[in-house]
C-alpha cells in the first residue's frame, strides 16, 4: 500500500527489515512530554514497534516519508477488532487508530492527517464499520485534527487511575479472600457478566489465553462461601448461580513484557509533571513520583482489566484488588505502577479506593461511522455518549 501525497513526502507501509531501528529513533523525538528544564520522556517499544497491534489478526503500521531523502517523519498504527454492544445482537467491526506519531520538525504541514487518512482507507477496505481512536481531553492539537478536520465525534469519556507502586496500599484484609480462577473459569464469568456494558469485548476468551494476561483473580468476603468455585463437578454455572452477596472480579495484563516509558533528564529535579503530547500514552501526568536514578531506566506498569464486581461491600473487595495488584507487581521485574481505565458512567466508579497516591486523567473516545451497513437504530454514533465501557488491555 503505497499513497502519494503531494510533492514533499508519501506513506507506505513499515518495513521491518528497515524501518525499525529509524521507527524507534522516531519514537524517542516525539517525547510525551519534555520541559525548559532538561526532563523528557518517551515509550521504549523494546525493539518492536508492532507490539500495540501484534496480537490482533489485521493490523497495520504505515510511515510518512520525504521524497527527497527518504527521512521517515511519521507513522500511525491500526487494528480492527470486534466489540458487541447491550443495544443489539450484531457485532461490530471497530477499526482503531492508535500510535499517531508526527517528527516535531514537520509537524503542522499535513502528515498527520494524510497519515490519518491513509489509515482509515485500509481500515474501511478490511471492512470496518467504524473508526475509533482515543486521546486524553486536554490534548488540543488531537482534539482538533480528529472532530474538526476528520469529524469524529464524542463516545465515550474514561478515567485514567494509576497507583505508583511505590506508595504502599493497606494490606488485604484478613477478612477477604483472593483466589485464582482458571482460564474456563474467568471465560465464563465475563462471558455471563461483560454483556451488560454498553461496549465489551467479543473475544475475551483470546486476551485470556495471551502470555501477557498474568490470570484473574476473584475476591471475596471468607465468610460468604463460594461453592461453585470449588466444585468437583466443573460445572462453570455453579460459579455464578452460588456467587457470594459481595465479589469483584479482575484480570492483570503485564504491558512491561510489551513496551516500557523511559525518562531522561540533564539534571536533579525536585519534581515532575508532564502534560501528554500523543494519544495514547497517558500514563505520566498521573505520577506522583519524584525522579530519581532508578526511573531513569525505562520501566512498565501492570493494567487491570475486565474489572467487575457487585454488592453492598464492594469498596474494600476493589481496594482488596488494588493492594493485590500492587503486591504482585512488587515481583515484576521493571515495573513501577498499575493502572486501570473505567468509563464515567460505569458503576464500579464511586467504589474506586480514595487513595491520595491513587491520581486519574480524562480520557477521550473518539468514533466515525465509515460502513453504511449498520442501521441507524443500532448506530453506536446514535446512542449518546457511552460510559460502561471494557477497556482492551492489548492496544492501551
Amino acid at each position: 500500500m503505497v499513497d502519494s501525497i503531494g510533492d514533499k513526502f508519501l506513506v507506505r507501509d513499515f518495513d521491518d527489515s528497515r524501518d525499525i531501528e529509524v521507527v524507534g529513533k522516531l519514537e524517542k523525538n516525539c517525547e510525551i512530554g519534555s520541559n525548559n528544564k532538561g526532563t523528557s520522556i518517551f515509550t521504549n517499544m523494546i525493539g518492536d514497534p508492532l507490539c500495540r497491534i501484534r496480537f490482533y489478526p489485521l493490523h497495520l503500521m504505515l510511515v510518512a516519508e520525504l521524497r527527497e531523502n527518504g527521512e521517515l517523519v511519521g507513522v500511525i498504527r491500526g487494528c480492527i477488532k470486534h466489540v458487541g454492544t447491550k443495544f443489539g445482537g450484531t457485532h461490530v467491526k471497530l477499526g482503531c487508530i492508535l500510535g499517531l506519531r508526527v517528527s516535531p520538525r514537520h509537524r503542522r504541514i499535513g502528515i498527520g492527517l494524510k497519515l490519518v487518512r491513509a489509515m482509515e482507507e485500509w481500515l474501511i477496505n478490511n471492512g470496518a464499520h467504524y473508526t475509533f481512536l482515543a486521546t486524553e481531553k486536554n490534548n488540543i492539537a488531537s482534539t482538533n485534527l480528529f472532530t474538526a478536520k476528520c469529524n469524529y465525534s464524542n463516545l465515550s469519556s474514561l478515567d485514567i487511575l494509576v497507583q505508583p507502586i511505590s506508595f504502599v496500599m493497606e494490606g488485604l484484609s484478613q477478612d477477604i479472600k483472593v483466589e485464582k480462577l482458571n482460564i474456563d473459569q474467568a471465560i465464563s464469568l465475563y462471558d455471563n457478566k461483560l454483556r451488560g456494558k454498553d461496549i465489551y469485548l467479543t473475544d475475551i476468551d483470546a486476551i485470556l489465553k495471551e502470555k501477557l494476561s498474568l490470570g484473574t483473580w476473584v475476591s471475596y468476603f471468607k465468610q460468604d462461601e463460594w461453592i461453585g468455585l470449588h466444585s468437583k463437578e466443573k460445572n462453570n454455572e455453579d460459579i455464578i448461580s452460588t456467587s457470594p452477596g459481595s465479589w469483584a472480579m479482575f484480570s492483570i495484563w503485564n504491558s512491561c513484557e510489551a513496551y516500557k516509558i523511559h525518562i531522561k533528564k540533564s539534571h536533579p529535579l525536585k519534581f515532575f509533571h508532564e502534560t501528554l503530547s500523543h494519544a495514547r500514552d497517558k500514563i505520566f501526568p498521573c505520577l506522583k513520583i519524584p525522579i530519581c536514578d532508578s526511573l531513569e531506566k525505562p520501566f512498565g506498569f501492570l493494567f487491570l482489566y475486565g474489572l467487575h464486581g457487585e454488592g453492598e461491600r464492594l469498596g474494600e473487595l476493589m481496594k482488596s484488588a488494588w493492594s493485590f495488584a500492587s503486591r504482585l507487581a512488587e515481583n515484576v521485574k521493571d515495573c513501577k505502577v498499575i493502572i486501570t481505565e473505567l468509563g464515567v458512567s460505569d458503576p464500579l466508579m464511586e467504589h474506586v479506593p480514595q487513595e491520595s497516591s491513587i491520581s486519574r486523567i480524562d480520557d477521550l473516545w473518539y468514533l466515525k461511522k465509515v460502513n453504511g451497513s449498520i442501521s441507524d437504530e443500532d448506530d453506536l454514533g446514535m446512542m449518546g455518549e457511552l460510559g460502561n465501557v471494557v477497556v482492551d488491555p492489548r492496544d492501551f
